[in-house]
């Protein structure tokens, strides 16, 4: 096998970041845009010792799972992976992922993976996009997302996939920025100021809040801009401007004022009232995000004089609806800012049994931490773990240990960290009983799950 070289590939795969698998050889080839069924002839645009990548130069045979994408660019733009791919065997196919990394990486036999829990909303539930900016070969302005593997844009007007209440910010955004004559961010020679633009929607209140990201903020007309846009959209609430002027791939820079308006946009959450800033981390699929808090709440089944940790608890997500039926609760987050809003949302709700600490989650779990300084009664009865991506780190997993509460769930968006850091858990002395996937991001190979360890009384294997 060699670079492009053409090879027939049947599909029987799925891979975590989206790619269709197959084999030629002994080598497993990549090909994106495939379906599991798919048999087609492929060019190789990358060979390795033990594997390849490929794309798709002809379908001989089309998989029966595979449908016509719903948006017109969907076989150009990286937002989406699996467009082509019916509904249900995404599901079928983010349930495999999670079980087989449970079962390779973590070493269980049979780990207790449900079926995925869907809304059934496949289109247009995204409740917040952030667009980079360019400045086409002919000067015009542009926002999308990029091509798949590049930082080639491709130009976007609408998105199937976001609220559609966010639609029509995008075309009238580009026409005024280019008519103020403001200067797009060249990432390049560091240059120009416009370099991303924000949108985000109350899923339930329809408030929209507008976030420019720019260079310095040096731009002419800026604050009379955003009043006007503030005046021309009747569901819009604020207008902000975050400045990142450090060489980065970051988006958001540390600062941000608010133009016009207000500087957060309301919205409903597990029966509660959120505040939501332009840079808040907050789940890009309410409803989704509300079938995790259900899951928690059936699951959890809490009778009232519990005390629960809420560890990575940002804004207070999960951290608020929990304690309405908890005695007590207690957040860590290492941003301070999310500790800020969390508390504020809590005033915001008159919730008074929940108390937020800032701190890296590892430091703060330790003796002698600030959270068991003014706690040194005992150990929580149950620990809720929402990490980044990533994962929990080693100190944090050897602090959950230690600790040794009897409950521990784990709500995860990696199905590969989740089984790495289920496998040193459960190795040191809890029982996986169950896991239970839900579709976050559909339209994409991503899966969120929320895993529920308890405690054993066996002899720990660590």
């Amino acid at each position: 096998m060699q670079q492009g070289q053409c090879v027939d590939v049947e599909i029987v795969d799925l891979a975590d970041r989206g790619d269709g698998v197959g084999k030629c050889g002994d080598r497993v080839v990549f090909v994106p845009d495939t379906a599991i069924g798919d048999r087609a002839k492929v060019r190789l645009v990358q060979v390795k010792r033990k594997y390849a990548r490929g794309k798709v130069q002809q379908l001989h045979a089309p998989s029966p799972d595979r449908q016509r994408p719903p948006c017109i660019v969907a076989d150009k733009c990286g937002g989406c992976q699996w467009q082509h791919i019916t509904d249900a065997a995404q599901l079928a196919a983010k349930r495999e992922q999670l079980f087989e990394s449970l079962t390779r990486i973590g070493g269980f036999e049979q780990p207790p993976v449900k079926a995925v829990e869907t809304t059934g909303e496949t289109l247009g539930y995204r409740n917040k996009a952030t667009y980079p900016v360019q400045r086409s070969p002919t000067g015009q302005v542009r926002a999308g997302y990029y091509q798949k593997g590049s930082h080639k844009l491709v130009n976007l007007n609408q998105c199937p996939v976001q609220d559609e209440r966010l639609n029509p910010f995008l075309a009238q955004i580009k026409e005024d920025i280019a008519g103020l004559g403001w200067t797009i961010y060249n990432e390049q020679n560091h240059q120009g100021e416009i370099r991303h633009l924000g949108v985000r929607v109350g899923r339930h209140t329809g408030q929209v809040l507008l976030t420019l990201v720019a260079k310095s903020g040096k731009l002419p007309q800026l604050e009379e801009q955003a009043q006007r846009w503030l005046k021309s959209f009747d569901n819009l609430v604020g207008v902000c401007l975050n400045i990142n002027g450090d060489r980065t791939n970051a988006i958001f820079g540390a600062s941000t004022r608010t133009l016009a308006g207000q500087s957060f946009l309301q919205e409903e959450f597990a029966r509660l009232q959120f505040r939501l800033r332009s840079d808040t981390f907050f789940q890009v699929n309410t409803e989704a995000a509300e079938l995790i808090w259900q899951t928690l709440e059936r699951e959890l089944n809490l009778q009232g004089p519990e005390t629960i940790l809420d560890t990575y608890c940002g804004i207070g997500t999960f951290s608020l609806p929990l304690a309405q039926q908890a005695q007590q609760v207690w957040g860590i987050e290492v941003h301070g800012g999310s500790v800020d809003q969390a508390r504020e949302n809590a005033q915001l709700n008159g919730i008074e049994n929940v108390e937020f600490y800032t701190g890296d989650v590892a430091a703060m779990l330790a003796e002698g931490s600030a959270l068991w300084q003014e706690h040194p009664q005992g150990k929580p009865d149950i620990v809720v773990i929402d990490p980044p991506r990533q994962g929990c780190q080693p100190a944090v997993l050897a602090a959950l240990i230690n600790l040794g509460c009897d409950r521990l769930v784990y709500i995860s968006c990696k199905p590969s960290t989740l089984a790495r850091d289920l496998k040193v858990l459960c190795a040191s002395g809890y029982d996986l009983n169950q896991v239970q996937p839900i579709d976050l991001f559909p339209q994409t190979a991503h899966i969120e799950a929320v895993a529920f360890l308890t405690r054993n009384n066996r002899t720990s294997l660590a």
